[in-house]
């Protein structure tokens, strides 16, 4: 709720000052909620991960799992806060994992299982591409995956584990199997 009232003030400051915008109160709303909660994200896990001594790693856990977010959707949590803390611990957390290399494929290879059942997930309401590119978006999440196969980095490979698992929702589990 605190980044929602933050945003809803700043939407209504620019209504304010801009009358005239095209854009209503709840539509700037919305839009200032996910660059702050995109700007929390990335300076909340950098600090952190300064003091930790993890920087790379945050770094690449950052850039790769909104890489593969975008293209593939996934779970979004309840609120924008929730969302900021959960990710950062997350993040935070996966910049300490190391695998030996077993391990490490078998996880890409369990992410590249997901991506393929999974990708799109839940992007309907959330992007204006249209539902004929969505084979093309799960071809591009396989790719990232299989690159990360060949690319061999822990961090890599375990956050696309945990983006590919937020692909999966109860409901879409239930469907993929009555098909």
């Amino acid at each position: 709720m605190i980044i929602e009232a933050v945003s809803l003030r700043i939407a209504e400051g620019i209504k304010r000052q801009v009358p005239e915008h095209k854009s209503s109160v709840n539509v700037l709303k919305h839009a200032i909620s996910i660059v702050l909660n995109v700007v929390l994200i990335v300076a909340a896990t950098l600090i952190v991960s300064l003091f930790t001594g993890n920087t790379k790693e945050a770094a690449i856990a950052l850039v790769s799992f909104a890489l593969l977010r975008q293209f593939s959707g996934g779970l979004h949590l309840k609120t924008g806060i929730s969302c900021v803390l959960v990710t950062t611990a997350l993040f935070t957390a996966i910049s300490y994992i190391d695998l030996s290399v077993m391990y490490l494929q078998i996880l890409n290879a369990l992410s590249l299982l997901l991506v393929l059942i999974y990708v799109p997930c839940k992007i309907e309401k959330q992007s204006r591409i249209p539902k004929k590119y969505y084979p093309v978006l799960r071809v591009i999440c396989a790719v990232m995956v299989l690159a990360s196969m060949l690319i061999q980095s822990p961090t890599l490979a375990v956050t696309f584990f945990v983006q590919a698992l937020s692909l999966i929702h109860r409901k879409e589990v239930r469907d993929h199997v009555t098909d």
